[in-house]
């Protein structure tokens, strides 16, 4: 939920590419070329010491990775330039290393063997980013409760894991074999991470480590830490574990306000398949910022209000039926952490099927109308202001559009099929059958077209790659209707339905006048559907 409501606005899809630039430090940021694509992450293993009074990190990372291609020495891990390196170590040998911006590039005495594991320990410490307004910025945020006791988090989402730990910091590769968390904090307080709780030790000096374990994949930005004077309420749903960890002034009001969950996990369940990471169970953990989808250790910071902090983004009434930090970002679980895009630029597809997701739970609670109203009132949030896909090799994000308009485009498609029984089935098979994958858009649409048997691609391409939708231009002539597509992706086939005097037709526009059969007096008799499909209308 990275860019809510901060966004640029720019002018059109030519000037937008106009007036950005992309340096070699984005390049290497989002990029593969440089030595991120030499390898695949197996494994992290984070060992660390934060220091509160300080504001600063020490300690490591293992990194076990496997070469991805042959005759290589070198590879490229980032870690942000605030932070210091003091050493990395291979074999008992320490590694010479380089670094320009944020890339930190290896060089092994020896080439490298394909699929052969390697481990490297990275030795780091400093005081990494401040968060002025996280989530929507990363970093740490450092705050107390209301007994002045320490409350700490960290929201990364956008900026980088590497903010504050050594890593391949891109949504290309994810740990297959998981990634323990061990981090150490003053007596008297708790740190909560992804994953399983293994256990806790006294340090003698003054600190607790306590030590996490993530069986499953997951991407860099969700490994997390959180830490305060958590209480702790544990309780089981249909086998699952749920674990939410509140400040104790919050303990009583959350047993109650978190009933949501379960209900929310039933309809997940039956619309988008189990839940992803039950090895790794299902936690909420309160934090001193709004939310974040920090895998199995969801962060929540909304205060125990319904809504968006206490408001309807969609100002129906209808948003104040659920928690949209509880639903929003654990919908995260099933789009975004177990399906992952690759590149940041195919953001929608983390952002846009979350978001319907809260149209799917309210629909599972309170039926279709008021689903539809719903998502029909988050129009209201659309800029079109660019496209939602950014360039890709660049760690560019496209429009917040991603978001509302990422939902309202699905909301459109389950129209277009115009079967429900087959939407709810493309839905389910589209989420088990790229189950912690890591995806693009490509493979997003050829999906759905397969599935379907319908040309989605160009209606794909109008949503995504351009900042405007698609307008449906009517006129009447001597009494006849014509109609067509008005849309920057060239041949756009794409029904809609329509109601003449009351009576509900679809119409097959093409970018080419077509005139109907149905005999029209006045415009004002005609009624285009627009909360089946998000279009405008130009009559």
């Amino acid at each position: 939920m990275k860019k809510l409501f901060f966004i640029t606005i720019l002018l059109g899809f030519q000037s937008l590419f106009a007036q950005e630039t992309f340096t070699r430090k984005d390049s290497l940021r989002g990029g593969l070329q440089y030595g991120k694509g030499n390898y695949d992450v197996l494994r992290y293993d984070l060992n660390i010491k934060v220091n509160i009074d300080e504001k600063s990190i020490s300690g490591y990372n293992d990194i076990t990775f496997k070469a991805a291609i042959n005759k290589t020495k070198n590879i490229q891990i980032d870690l942000f330039e605030n932070m210091v390196i003091d050493s990395i170590i291979h074999n008992n040998e320490k590694i010479p290393f380089t670094r320009e911006f944020n890339a930190v590039f290896l060089t092994f005495p020896q080439f490298l063997v394909q699929k052969f594991e390697k481990k490297i320990r990275v030795y780091y410490s400093g005081k990494p980013t401040i968060a002025k307004r996280a989530p929507w910025d990363g970093g740490f945020v450092f705050s107390n409760d209301k007994q002045g006791k320490p409350w700490v988090g960290v929201a990364c989402q956008g900026d980088g894991a590497s903010l504050w730990f050594p890593c391949k910091d891109s949504q290309s590769d994810e740990p297959d074999n998981g990634v323990s968390i061990k981090v150490a904090v003053p007596n008297g307080l708790m740190n909560v991470s992804n994953g399983r709780l293994i256990g806790s030790e006294d340090l003698k000096n003054g600190y607790t480590r306590w030590d996490w374990e993530v069986k499953n994949p997951i991407n860099n930005y969700d490994i997390t830490v959180n830490i305060a004077d958590y209480a702790h309420i544990h309780d089981t749903h249909n086998g699952l574990d749920l674990d939410y960890y509140v400040l104790k002034e919050n303990e009583a009001k959350a047993k109650t306000h978190f009933e949501e969950v379960k209900p929310m996990l039933d309809c997940f369940e039956s619309k988008f398949g189990k839940y992803p990471f039950a090895e790794d169970g299902y936690k909420l953990v309160e934090t001193p910022y709004l939310g974040m989808e920090h895998q199995s250790a969801v962060a929540y910071g909304n205060g125990y209000q319904k809504g968006y902090r206490g408001t309807d983004l969609s100002d129906t009434g209808i948003g104040l039926l659920f928690d949209f930090i509880i639903v929003h970002e654990s919908g995260h679980e099933w789009f975004g952490n177990s399906i992952t895009s690759k590149d940041v630029a195919d953001m929608w597809i983390h952002e846009g099927f979350t978001c319907y997701s809260e149209s799917v739970f309210l629909e599972c609670q309170y039926g279709y109308e008021k689903a539809q109203k719903y998502i029909n009132g988050l129009k209201r949030n659309v800029l079109n202001d660019k496209p939602i896909m950014g360039q890709f090799g660049v760690a560019n994000e496209g429009s917040s559009d991603m978001y509302y308009k990422g939902a309202l485009m699905l909301n459109t498609i389950r129209h277009i099929l115009n079967d429900d029984a087959k939407w709810w089935k493309l839905l389910l098979s589209y989420s088990e059958k790229f189950r912690h994958r890591i995806i693009d858009n490509r493979m997003v649409v050829a999906y759905f077209e397969r599935e379907t048997g319908l040309n989605l691609k160009p209606v794909f391409n109008q949503y995504l790659k351009y900042k405007n939708i698609p307008v449906l231009e009517l006129k009447v002539t001597k009494k006849q209707l014509e109609y067509r597509w008005k849309t920057d992706e060239p041949n756009l086939t794409m029904p809609i339905d329509i109601k003449i005097k009351g009576k509900e037709t679809r119409l097959q526009p093409t970018n080419e006048w077509q005139k109907s059969t149905f005999k029209v007096k006045k415009m004002k008799e005609i009624e285009v559907l627009t909360n089946e499909f998000f279009v405008d209308v130009e009559k």
